[in-house]
């Protein structure tokens, strides 16, 4: 293991891991980094702080007695819950092409923007606006406060995107098998291809991408190198918890909190990994239809909602959404 695959790592999480690491760092000198390894593993096991050492169980993140709550109905197909800076949440009904908005202190929910192209995913950037894929053109956008969009890329057949603090964007393109990045001055290009992506985030240290693919019983996860390319992919949340009798899991949108874990939205629920990559438990859905897609919101980030199907659904947790637009800015890549 490199040196600096470790300090890359240990940034990522804010301390020491004991991540899979992918076979491309494997030494052909087996025996002798088995016993390095177990001895190394043992001394992390003994220093490591108790939330990674240790299970990250649904008791630390659900709250006794609180429970699923309807929040909206009588829409199409909802999507791509996104949190403000005040932890208002919008959130898409992409038949009816417009995006609604939800009040974090009231819950009232209202229309934001209409005639949106089929807009999907969404994300607040570190400038305030609101990141889109206009999928009906093609196009990733931001929306400004009064809802005017400006076009960031084109000719990309969009499905999800993720906002990092630089504004360099990572966006799903299932059509065409790809993952795409784009950068604070809108340059354009593929760095992932060969798999089917659908929805996409990064860890809270921003190194690391997570897609997903609503197929395969697993999340793949990709290192980003300082010029926005990808490196180490690895087939690293596994596997996922299937429905009796599917064989797919329908992996969609997903979030994380500021310590590290991993929600995904599937047809079993929501699905929660710990940093390491192991199975925290499942959310159960709020109702029998599907779940598209999830997101913190609320004044504390601390409320959970879902998309799912014709309705919006939401639960306060224990534990609070990380986002990418509090931190300070950085140089653009």
């Amino acid at each position: 293991m490199e040196r600096t695959d470790r300090r890359w790592l240990e940034k990522e999480l804010n301390q020491p891991s004991l991540l899979r690491w992918p076979s491309s760092t494997a030494s052909q000198d087996a025996p002798h980094m088995i016993r390095i390894a177990s001895l190394a593993a043992l001394c992390l096991l003994m220093t490591l702080p108790a939330a990674v050492a240790q299970d990250m169980p649904l008791s630390q993140v659900l709250v006794p007695g609180e429970h699923w709550q309807l929040v909206g109905s009588g829409y199409r197909f909802t999507e791509g819950p996104a949190v403000d800076r005040d932890g208002n949440v919008f959130f898409t009904d992409i038949p009816n092409n417009r995006i609604h908005r939800i009040d974090a202190n009231t819950g009232k929910v209202t229309v934001f923007a209409e005639q949106t192209a089929r807009t999907n995913g969404l994300m607040f950037g570190s400038d305030g606006r609101l990141y889109g894929c206009r999928s009906g053109d093609n196009q990733v956008v931001a929306y400004d406060s009064d809802a005017n969009h400006t076009v960031i890329a084109s000719d990309i057949a969009c499905n999800d995107l993720v906002v990092a603090s630089d504004l360099r964007l990572f966006v799903t393109d299932p059509a065409g098998r790809r993952v795409w990045t784009i950068d604070a001055k809108r340059n354009k290009r593929v760095v992932a291809c060969g798999i089917s992506p659908n929805g996409i985030i990064l860890w809270p240290g921003e190194g690391t991408l997570v897609v997903t693919e609503r197929n395969q019983p697993h999340l793949w996860t990709y290192r980003i190198e300082p010029d926005g390319s990808l490196s180490h992919r690895e087939q690293y949340y596994q596997p996922l918890r299937l429905l009796p009798g599917q064989a797919r899991p329908g992996s969609d949108g997903m979030t994380v909190d500021t310590n590290g874990r991993l929600y995904v939205t599937t047809s079993a629920g929501v699905q929660m990994f710990d940093p390491t990559g192991r199975m925290g438990g499942v959310i159960s859905k709020p109702h029998r239809g599907s779940l598209a897609n999830v997101v913190f919101g609320g004044p504390k980030r601390n409320i959970m909602y879902v998309t799912a199907g014709d309705r919006v659904f939401q639960r306060k947790t224990r534990v609070q959404g990380a986002v990418h637009f509090l931190k300070p800015p950085t140089t653009p890549r």
